[in-house]
């Protein structure tokens, strides 16, 4: 120790310790073997291993099972405005390094992969979109904010999406709206990528309107669409649709559950001058009627949302999974493809890819991966974090 600690301490277990040497953030309530009597809501407490060394400092949560989530290992770090306000810089320049040319739409805030936990910021142009997920963050989110606009000029409004039940369990309420008393006047914007334009309802849409994370993916699908008979299931607003519609595929049908995300993609396809048919249904009920409808296909995308969103469910998640791949499989001759996806965590890499050799296996079909992919470089991953590392994007070939 380096200095004079002010603040409350807070003593763990062996495991715990352990835990938090390989990387990983979290400190759950049942690991605290000593803490002070009181501990105010949502502030900075160190954490010590049971030879008192020091292991590092986070925000204190009081009713959540994730009771610390850390901030910092240095003991010479303080956590004023000024140190928030770096994460966020660091942050924002990471993003202009690495997606460049998209910089103008991308995720700016990425949560524990950018030491700010529980936080996801999306950028929509002059609009950003958060959603808050712990107490301590939700009580710093106007120096976070102050600091975006800062590093941002252009900046025109913040719309908060804190609509996720996590919340409740940080004792925070639900609701969505503009930060502050200035914003657009309208919660509907236009974003362009990969040379698609797209309508974007930052009230509305799925999670913070729009799914960043494919945007490198979608190019993939591009790049092999050409001349294909396409199928896109959970379309949402059309994305890949879209894509294998701009890459010259010869017909494109795109399928969602949801009529109002299908009148999007209409409005997003007629936006671009891309034809695509649409076809609402459930994918586990549309796939066998297009078998029963001798429907044929070169190329199939899966792209359904989390299946699963807590370790409990997961063998229903794994079954849903293998029933509606093999079920894209069987629409697939010989050299057809299939671009699959999960964005559970709770789902890993090695389990997604056993669970398409299940699918194959009872579709009867060989395959072969031609391609693993993740979500996009503005969504970094934190190697000891699982839950940073939750998109699976697999590309295969029916042989």
């Amino acid at each position: 120790m380096k200095q004079a600690r002010s603040f409350p301490a807070v003593t763990v277990t062996k495991k715990q310790e352990n835990s938090l040497k390989k990387g990983h953030p979290w400190i759950y309530e049942d690991e605290i073997t000593e803490q002070p009597e009181t501990v105010e809501n949502g502030s900075v407490v160190d954490v010590f291993g049971a030879k008192h060394n020091y292991l590092g400092s986070g925000l204190w949560s009081q009713i959540s099972r994730i009771r610390i989530r850390i901030l910092s290992h240095n003991a010479n770090d303080t956590y004023d405005d000024a140190f928030f306000a770096r994460r966020v810089s660091y942050a924002v320049k990471y993003r202009k390094e690495v997606m460049k040319d998209d910089f103008s739409c991308c995720r700016l805030i990425h949560g524990e992969a950018d030491g700010l936990p529980g936080v996801t910021v999306d950028r929509y142009g002059d609009i950003l979109v958060s959603e808050t997920a712990s107490y301590g963050m939700e009580q710093r989110k106007a120096v976070l904010y102050e600091a975006l606009k800062k590093e941002i000029p252009e900046i025109k409004g913040i719309y908060e999406r804190n609509e996720d039940e996590i919340r409740l369990k940080e004792g925070l309420e639900l609701y969505k709206g503009w930060y502050g008393e200035e914003h657009p006047e309208t919660c509907i914007t236009e974003i362009t990528e990969n040379g698609i334009i797209y309508e974007v309802d930052v009230e509305n849409g799925q999670k913070t309107g729009f799914f960043l994370d494919q945007k490198y993916n979608r190019l993939a699908v591009r790049r092999l669409a050409e001349g294909k008979h396409v199928l896109d299931c959970c379309t949402h607003t059309g994305s890949f649709a879209l894509n294998a519609a701009a890459g010259k595929a010869a017909s494109v049908t795109a399928m969602d559950i949801s009529g109002s995300a299908l009148d999007m993609a209409r409005k997003n396809a007629e936006r671009n001058g891309l034809d695509i048919v649409f076809r609402q249904g459930d994918v586990f009920e549309v796939l066998p009627q297009l078998k029963a409808e001798h429907a044929f296909f070169d190329f199939i995308i899966l792209d359904p949302p989390a299946f699963t969103k807590s370790r409990k469910t997961f063998r229903n998640a794994r079954s849903g999974y293998r029933q509606i791949n093999s079920m894209a499989m069987k629409l697939l001759g010989r050299g057809g493809y299939l671009a699959t996806c999960s964005c559970s965590h709770f789902m890993p890499k090695e389990e997604f890819v056993s669970m398409l050799c299940d699918a194959a296996s009872d579709a009867g079909v060989g395959i072969r991966i031609i391609e693993q992919k993740g979500a996009s470089f503005d969504h970094p991953v934190i190697p000891n974090i699982p839950e940073t590392e939750y998109l699976k994007f697999v590309l295969l070939q029916i042989i």
